[in-house]
């Protein structure tokens, strides 16, 4: 019993009939039913990476940025030729021919005007013996100014063959001005039969010369005027054009050289990592050429608009309002001449004076009789504190655009001067309102000091020296733009070029040919 008992310990009892994993004697357990697996979790297809990375292997990459850098430096250079020439043409139209013709077309007023005002005072000066010496200067300077004005108008001609407007203005003063000297020269021919005292010309000669210098004041001098005007909007039109493009131009070209930089920097650290190089020379020499190359570009790019603005703004400006100013001064001149010669339209010529004398000074709110004296307060303030220009007009415009060494004092010579012509003025209509004609035309057309047309020669030749400052900056500021952007620019740019391509298939074809 003990043994058995022992045994069944030893062999494990057996569960009693009907309890749970009961079974009879001899016969089988039934088999455990397997425990279901987990499904497996779908892993993505690394197909699609492996053909990326097989169809971009590195001779494709090496190709792809080696394309890329040469596309970048040809745009660079295409923006750049664009930009660089565009200012060039802007430069040469108006350091050329636009602003050139303005002048010249200003100084063409300026010398059918001085015509008139000689004819006038031949017919002032009459056949006095006292004017003898007089008679023969004003000759001579109506030939002077007669060979001027044709030489004026024969450039004219050539430089408005392109513009409708100017040469139609030019054609008018062509053909006029062969009407006006007939009769200038028929006033001057009947003047000397009649043999008239001073201030009373003929009657003849006075009606000719009416016709004569209505025919200048009403085309000859409004066609001039209008090649002025015409080659002086051409002049602001080109400019603002030219500075916009400047300015965008400078833009295009930084951004598509940092573009080019970028795909040389990219293409260069890829030979580095791909080819165990730590640099490229053929590659980095390319680099350095494409940097000094935007460089200068930018460089040239910014200094053309400081020569353009030199130009336009600070010398263009002040010789065209001058030279115009200059111009109707004469014109003023002869008004004044005319006014004692023409009695029966005195009252005309005076307000035809006015208001040349305003175009030059104008100050607010005064007439002719108030005009000295509202004159010298403005110009006393203006001595005191140069910043303070008080009145308008072509010298007002000049004052508020001191920019050279000298044009200061040069333009406030100008304004001294214009301040004692117009003193003369006044005192030539006092002796005029004073019956005393002949002393009013001593003083008008006198040429000793403290006489209106010596004050008046003061008063062009200072002019003429706040001209030339600024003409000389006008000339320099071309000749350096021109100096800037001349062929030799272009030949360089392309040999830089030309250069930087080279470099950068030289750095990429050896490592390309390690593959073949």
């Amino acid at each position: 019993m003990a043994a058995g008992a022992s045994r069944a310990a030893i062999s494990g009892q057996q569960a009693p009939a009907g309890e749970p994993g009961a079974h009879s004697p001899g016969q089988r357990s039934a088999p455990r039913a397997p425990s279901p697996r987990p499904t497996p979790r779908p892993t993505p297809s690394r197909r699609p990476a492996a053909l990326t990375r097989a169809w971009w292997h590195t001779p494709r990459l090496v190709r792809g940025l080696g394309a890329l850098c040469l596309v970048s430096l040809l745009t660079v250079a295409a923006v750049a030729a664009t930009v660089l020439g565009g200012a060039r043409d802007g430069i040469n139209t108006i350091g050329h021919r636009s602003a050139p013709q303005a002048v010249r077309a200003a100084d063409l007023y300026f010398a059918l005007s001085d015509m008139d005002a000689q004819a006038a005072n031949l017919l002032l000066i009459g056949a006095d013996p006292d004017y003898a010496t007089l008679r023969t200067q004003t000759l001579t300077t109506y030939q002077d100014r007669r060979a001027q004005a044709d030489a004026d108008l024969q450039q004219a001609a050539v430089a408005a063959a392109a513009d409708p407007a100017g040469q139609h203005a030019v054609q008018t003063v062509l053909g006029d001005l062969g009407d006006y000297e007939a009769l200038e020269a028929r006033a001057q021919l009947l003047e000397d039969q009649a043999t008239a005292p001073a201030g009373k010309p003929s009657q003849a000669a006075l009606d000719t010369y009416r016709q004569a210098t209505d025919l200048l004041r009403g085309k000859l001098l409004p066609a001039a005027d209008q090649v002025t005007a015409a080659n002086a909007a051409t002049v602001d039109r080109v400019y603002a054009t030219q500075r916009g493009d400047l300015g965008a131009g400078w833009w295009w070209m930084l951004g598509t050289g940092v573009l080019a930089l970028g795909a040389l920097a990219a293409l260069q650290r890829t030979l580095a990592i791909r080819f165990r190089r730590r640099v490229s020379l053929p590659l980095a020499a390319g680099t350095l050429l494409a940097v000094l190359a935007l460089a200068a570009g930018l460089g040239l790019a910014s200094g053309a608009d400081r020569h353009l603005v030199t130009a336009k703004v600070s010398a263009y400006d002040s010789v065209i309002a001058l030279s115009r100013a200059r111009a109707v001064a004469y014109d003023s001149n002869a008004d004044e001449s005319r006014y004692l010669i023409d009695p029966s339209r005195a009252a005309t010529y005076e307000q035809s004076y006015f208001e040349k004398t305003q175009s030059i000074v104008h100050i607010d709110g005064v007439t002719l009789d108030g005009y000295n004296p509202a004159l010298t307060q403005l110009a006393d303030q203006h001595y005191d504190n140069q910043s303070t220009v008080g009145f308008g007009g072509f010298l007002g415009t000049e004052l508020r655009n001191i920019t050279f060494p000298g044009e200061q004092a040069a333009a406030e010579r100008v304004l001294a001067a214009f301040q004692k012509y117009q003193a003369d003025d006044h005192n030539i209509r006092e002796l005029q309102a004073q019956g005393k004609l002949k002393d009013a035309v001593t003083l008008d057309t006198g040429t000793g000091p403290g006489q209106s047309n010596a004050d008046f020669g003061h008063l062009s030749d200072a002019f003429g020296d706040v001209l030339g400052i600024n003409q000389k900056a006008f000339d320099g500021a071309v000749s350096a733009a021109d100096s800037d952007l001349g062929t030799g620019v272009e030949v360089t740019g392309g040999l830089i070029l030309a250069a930087a391509l080279a470099l950068t298939v030289l750095g990429v074809r050896p490592r390309l040919k390690e593959y073949s």
